[in-house]
């Protein structure tokens, strides 16, 4: 019986400006997503009845589950229940700014309709992806991209990260909701669709330019975040930044020597991945 196996990655986002506020409610954004190596393994065979398991019991239990909300959508479209069983390996924080709900509900969409045949072209996925969540059709295809509007405009960059990165995620929770209602959206002084054909090799020259519009919000409710933010700097980080709406923080650090000892500290407390 056929099964597909799937590595579902994570994404950092390398800036991040809340340019302005939507009449839909919405947001108009600017970032880019950069895909990384962390990753969910997600598992599809096809089987006589439905089932879904996970070694995470927050995603069992969680009515906003985005594998369980994508077959959904493609049943309703194709008017078919699709007898799968689906296995979730979860290695990427929930809620951490990673993208991991995100990716895993793109990948599914791709899975089932690979497992069933069901010949779902390109465009009516990413209209899909978009129903599921604004960044969802970036992993459909997750590569580096500057990503406007909500985020779901994606225009591929030759954009590229040559040191090692470090994540660090405290656990802490922060509602995506809350950080968007407590923004004050303005246009952004650096354009971050400059960075197109860029290798990133003299960090510190971006620190200042390159931005996450939600830290100041998010630092000042959670003071911690920015204590790690710091810190990264002190363990000899060329570049820091939180990623989304937090809570994870990714520093770049020049050298894997830098970066090893930096993610032993780290590790004592808080999740960590280097990559």
């Amino acid at each position: 019986m056929k099964k597909i196996i799937i590595n579902s990655p994570a994404k950092i986002n390398f800036g991040l400006n809340i340019v302005s506020k939507r009449n839909d409610g919405f947001h108009n954004i600017e970032t880019i997503f950069y895909p990384i190596e962390l990753h969910d393994i997600l598992t599809f065979e096809r089987a006589e009845r439905f089932s879904f398991s996970c070694n995470n019991e927050l995603i069992l239990n969680d009515n906003n589950n985005l594998v369980l909300k994508a077959i959904r959508l493609l049943e309703q479209h194709s008017k078919m229940v699709f007898n799968a069983a689906i296995t979730l390996e979860k290695n990427i924080p929930i809620g951490a700014g990673l993208g991991g709900g995100s990716s895993n509900a793109a990948n599914t969409l791709l899975a089932v309709n690979e497992l069933f045949d069901l010949q779902l072209k390109e465009g009516l996925l990413k209209e899909f992806a978009f129903q599921l969540g604004s960044d969802v059709p970036f992993f459909l295809h997750p590569v580096s991209s500057f990503a406007s509007s909500r985020g779901e405009m994606l225009w591929p960059i030759s954009f590229r990260i040559a040191k090692p990165i470090l994540l660090v995620n405290p656990g802490i929770h922060i509602s995506t909701k809350w950080a968007y209602e407590n923004i004050l959206p303005k246009v952004p002084d650096f354009s971050l669709s400059s960075l197109d054909k860029n290798s990133v090799e003299h960090l510190t020259s971006l620190q200042n330019s390159v931005v996450n519009d939600f830290e100041k919000v998010t630092f000042a409710a959670h003071p911690e975040l920015n204590k790690i933010k710091t810190k990264m700097f002190e363990l000899h980080a060329e570049f820091a930044l939180m990623s989304g709406s937090g809570s994870t923080l990714f520093g770049i650090f020049p050298d894997k020597v830098s970066a090893r000892l930096a993610k032993k500290y780290f590790s004592k407390t808080y999740f960590t991945y280097l990559q």
